[in-house]
């Protein structure tokens, strides 16, 4: 079977060719060593099966990202390079067209969006470029489906290109002079769009457009979870789950210890998939419908900002912002998404180019973003007292973002690559496409994370049961009293916080302490441990090490802000 790699620069339209071609009979992959990531599917030409593969978009093949180093360690592994490049775009996406066609393989050349560039006045000579480079060159409308089918039949005339000068300057001579025999340009009048496209990307309106559209996606990825929980899982756990797991309960009457695990503790005498802590209970409950819901709404909205062109505008618009505390406008996403949940948050970094900038926004995710459960509760517990109280709490847990990413920018060594992106034009947004991605990500977060959540959760309930838990309260309460002024009941629900951090904010409620105490509780809960199903998830995409450099750092800035503020209010 031979191997077909799809290669281009980013945004090119390489995903919704690889999806119009595969179908939805793709799976995601990580690269053998890495946690970057790339499609393969099969496609068949009468008798003939061929192995295709997305790689991850790349500007050039000398590039020191590790994505894209992976993009060409896959092209060098591939029988046949099938380069998508942006037709509206050529002169950019010809450097590493060039860069392609020295390697000496099989070759075709697509030519996606070819209608956008009829729109915008481009006239591309197909038949001299296809002389010109000496490898097929097809016109396609990805979005459509237009020119897929002779892509398809052209797999068997892939060539090996004519040789180009392996010389930086040289490529560059060699593409203005290819323009000027296949490129031509014409007048066109603006429109609306061409507006559009300023004023997104300009200092000013495009700030504001893009607080619009974060605090809109926000508001809409809440919306779309809590629906879910509230009328598809909780309904099926409700009504269909919980009689199976009672009628199992009292078939494991015969071993305390195998109803513990299994099912957990009876909360008021019935079984709560919040707090049981059963592996059947509680270890399905979180990750099927607590964090799955919001799994799905931000990957439906993120592929929707995506797919249409915005994201990139995001990233170029907050890159400033970000590039101050040593990252880049992408890490904007994993935050956007740990707002929801910091499940997804945190495997949303893999968006990120650089082992380094994924530990960085993974631990400022657990440390300074609470999820959307814990904001209501936050909302909900300080409200009471008014809007200040309220305020103050994400006032505080910003600065310590803030603090926090300058110090590490500064104190954690590695790679951190700029931001280098081409914007591309505003599109419809293929939805065959945007489901394909919607499943993909969806069936690896219950492949990936489902496993480790269930371990974590037996880890945890073992040590519950035990009650680990209450010795290191008690051991700790007394320092902690005095450090944080807040009773020892209130310590005790901080360490309940690792198991869920929005049961912790609501078990606050009945201790009856006051404003300062909560404000100081809400902060410290929720800078402490990460919950259980986010501690696993960092375990599994950074590794021991970076766990626990992680954890020393929330654990210390949690004590350390909580006493600043018992001291100061």
């Amino acid at each position: 079977m031979k191997k077909v790699v799809l290669a281009g620069n980013p945004n090119v339209g390489k995903s919704v060719i690889f999806t119009q071609l595969s179908g939805v009979y793709a799976i995601s992959s990580n690269y053998p060593g890495t946690t970057v990531d790339f499609s393969k599917s099969t496609v068949r030409k009468n008798n003939t099966w061929f192995e295709l593969i997305d790689a991850p978009g790349t500007y050039a093949l000398s590039a020191e990202a590790e994505a894209e180093k992976i993009a060409e360690k896959l092209i060098e592994e591939g029988d046949i390079v099938v380069n998508v490049v942006d037709a509206t775009n050529l002169e950019r996406n010809l450097y590493l067209t060039f860069e392609l066609l020295e390697k000496k393989k099989p070759m075709i050349l697509v030519l996606n969006m070819w209608d956008e560039a009829k729109k915008r006045g481009i006239e591309i000579d197909r038949e001299a470029l296809e002389e010109a480079l000496g490898v097929p060159v097809i016109p396609v409308v990805a979005t459509t489906g237009e020119g897929i089918k002779d892509l398809v039949r052209a797999l068997d005339r892939a060539q090996v290109p004519k040789l180009i000068p392996q010389d930086h300057e040289k490529r560059w001579e060699e593409i203005g002079n290819l323009l000027k025999k296949v490129q031509r340009f014409s007048y066109r009048e603006p429109q609306w769009v061409d507006f559009l496209y300023r004023a997104t990307i300009s200092p000013v309106g495009g700030l504001l457009i893009g607080i619009g559209v974060l605090i809109g996606s926000f508001f809409l990825i809440r919306l779309i979870g809590e629906g879910i929980i509230n009328y598809v899982f909780d309904p099926l756990f409700d009504h269909f789950y919980l009689p199976l797991l009672e009628k199992l309960d009292q078939l494991l009457s015969f071993s305390p210890f195998l109803q513990s695990l299994l099912i957990g503790q009876r909360i008021e005498g019935v079984i709560d998939f919040e707090q049981s802590l059963g592996v059947l209970s509680t270890g399905i409950y979180i990750p099927i419908a607590v964090v799955l819901p919001y799994i799905l709404a931000f990957y439906l909205i993120l592929g929707f900002l995506e797919d249409i062109g915005y994201l990139p505008r995001l990233a170029v618009l907050l890159d400033g912002f970000f590039h101050k505390v040593g990252l880049h406008g992408y890490a904007i996403v994993p935050t956007l998404l740990g707002l929801g949940c910091n499940v997804p948050g945190i495997l949303g970094t893999r968006v990120l180019e650089s082992e380094v900038e994924r530990f960085i926004v993974a631990t400022l995710i657990s440390v300074a973003i609470p999820c959307a459960a814990q904001q209501a509760l936050i909302v909900g517990v300080l409200g009471d007292f008014g809007i200040g109280p309220v305020v103050l709490v994400y006032s505080v847990l910003f600065l310590v973002w803030v603090v926090t990413a300058l110090f590490l920018k500064f104190v954690v060594p590695g790679y951190r690559p700029a931001l280098i992106i081409e914007i591309p034009p505003y599109r419809l947004p293929y939805p065959r496409a945007v489901a394909s991605k919607l499943w993909m990500r969806v069936r690896e977060f219950l492949k990936d994370a489902l496993p480790i959540v269930l371990l974590g959760v037996l880890g945890i309930n073992l040590l519950y049961t035990t009650n680990v838990f209450s010795h290191l309260a008690e051991t700790f309460s007394p320092f902690l009293s005095r450090w944080l002024g807040l009773p020892g009941e209130a310590i005790f629900v901080l360490f309940l916080g690792f198991l869920r951090k929005d049961l912790a904010m609501g078990l606050l409620i009945p201790l009856g302490l006051s404003p300062k105490q909560l404000i100081i509780s809400s902060v410290v809960l929720a800078m402490f441990f990460p919950c259980v199903a986010t501690f696993v998830i960092i375990l599994r995409e950074l590794g021991w090490k970076r766990l626990l450099q992680s954890t020393v750092i929330m654990v210390s800035l949690s004590l350390l802000v909580g006493g600043l503020l018992n001291v100061v209010l």
